[in-house]
């Protein structure tokens, strides 16, 4: 990781003293540091960082403005405002561990273009800390943005299938893959006509690891590795971020990486449909009918709700496991962004349980979800006139909600599922991860799968 982590204590590390706002005096802080931080005008103003002179002009410590509880991912920003060296807390962080995964996660570059690394960093973990799950999250998110940045010239379906085949050899999971037209004989049509203008062949990537006997979990990831709308093409504009369409696929194989290097007693299945919506003479079309995996027939409304196409066959096949979780993931609507902004995801589950522990877990781990409904009246508006289901509505209400609705068709048997919309992006910098791809969701699911399964 950019950040070392040490559980040992580090010989002459200095302090980060974590300040409130206004909180100076209080601060257990030495005059000479108080006077210092008065003459630059620092007062604990959130996500400021001061660093402090000893009596020689060496540098002694550091400030760090807390504000008026901004949480404990806000010391993220530390990871890039610390100067170089071995550092450690003063006092203990209200939430302990939260600040080590903070300090990891804002240390975070994308180096795979010639960026270069970051600073060398050492911090001394509080006392308590379970170092190996802070380094297992922090690499599970780091997955996540490393393949949502990758752009499609080097993150195809051939590319994500070999991104999961290095995952799964890492922890000697199995992986098999049905891919072009193998799609039709093997039932998988809606991922087939999604993915079958490309050059690079639409796939169902199957990755397996766990004992048979285990309790199931299942992870499926929305993989469009780039979507041009289809023949109902996007503007340019829509265009420019397309390349994070499969960031659904790499939220699920962070959060997988996540369970298997924690060794949890889950048999744990991951599905990608991985395919990219491009044009040519077979391209699906509005209009078209195509008959799903689990039978339902599906009119095209608009070739630019393709996720939802390629979902619907992998979550039937997820289904008829009945796992004892089912989670999807996928960047599905630009009604999610509109509804909740680019931060906070909705989530749709029917299970009453299920929804109050994502609540609890994501505020526990500050990793924001909303809970959104699967309001039923609104399924009629998937109606088409000459089949089962339309892919769109025509009023261009409740974008998200109907989505969410058109998934739930397709999972009869199991209980335990819930469907998260993300936006997989960070529009601007933030404390704990810079502008680019970004692990949503998935560390509130470690922590429930970790407490459920553990």
């Amino acid at each position: 990781m950019p950040v070392e982590l040490v559980e040992t204590k580090l010989q002459g590390a200095l302090p980060v003293h974590l300040v409130p706002r206004d909180g100076l005096e209080a601060a257990g802080l030495a005059p000479s540091t108080i006077a210092w931080a008065k003459a630059n005008g620092f007062s604990g103003e959130a996500g400021r960082t001061l660093a402090v002179p000893g009596e020689s002009g060496a540098l002694a410590g550091a400030l760090f403005g807390l504000g008026d509880g901004e949480g404990a991912l806000a010391l993220g920003a530390l990871s890039k405002a610390l100067p170089e060296g071995d550092w450690h807390f003063a006092s203990t962080p209200a939430e302990p561990e939260l600040a080590a995964i903070a300090i990891a996660l804002g240390a975070y570059i994308f180096t795979r273009y010639g960026k270069k690394s970051g600073k060398a960093l050492r911090f001394d973990l509080p006392a308590g800390v379970d170092a190996s799950r802070v380094r297992r999250v922090a690499e599970g998110v780091f997955l996540a943005r490393d393949l949502v940045n990758t752009p499609t010239s080097d993150m195809g379906p051939d590319d994500l299938e070999k991104a999961v085949r290095t995952l799964a050899a890492a922890h000697r999971a199995e992986v098999s893959v049905i891919k072009g037209d193998e799609l039709l004989t093997r039932n998988f049509p809606m991922i087939h006509a999604v993915g079958r203008a490309s050059v690079g062949a639409p796939r169902l990537i199957d990755m397996i690891w766990g004992r048979e006997d285990a309790p199931k979990v299942t992870l499926v990831g929305k993989g469009v590795c780039f979507d041009t709308g289809g023949l109902d093409i996007k503007p340019s504009s829509g265009m420019l971020l397309m390349k994070k369409d499969m960031g659904g696929a790499a939220n699920v194989l962070g959060l997988a990486s996540m369970i298997m290097a924690a060794g949890l007693n889950v048999r744990l299945r991951v599905l990608i449909p991985a395919v990219e919506n491009s044009i040519a003479g077979n391209a699906f079309r509005p209009g078209d009918v195509l008959t799903s995996r689990k039978g339902i027939t599906v009119e095209i409304g608009n070739t630019d709700a393709e996720g939802r196409l390629v979902l619907g066959d992998a979550l039937a096949l997820a289904d008829d496991e009945e796992p004892q979780l089912l989670v999807d993931m996928a960047t599905l609507t630009g009604a999610a962004r509109v509804a909740l902004g680019p931060d906070l995801p909705p989530f749709y589950t029917g299970d009453e349980a299920l929804a109050s522990e994502l609540a609890a877990s994501s505020l526990a781990v500050e990793d924001p979800l909303w809970r959104m409904p699967l309001w039923r009246p609104y399924d009629a508006k998937l109606s088409s006139k000459i089949a089962d289901i339309n892919n769109v509505t025509t009023d261009g209400f409740a974008g998200s909600i109907t989505a969410a609705l058109f998934l739930k068709r397709f999972v009869e048997k199991t209980t335990g599922w819930a469907h998260f919309d993300i936006f997989a992006w960070n529009p601007a910098d933030r404390p704990h991860g810079p502008a680019g791809g970004e692990a949503q969701g998935i560390r509130a699911l470690e922590r429930i799968i970790s407490r459920r399964f553990g």
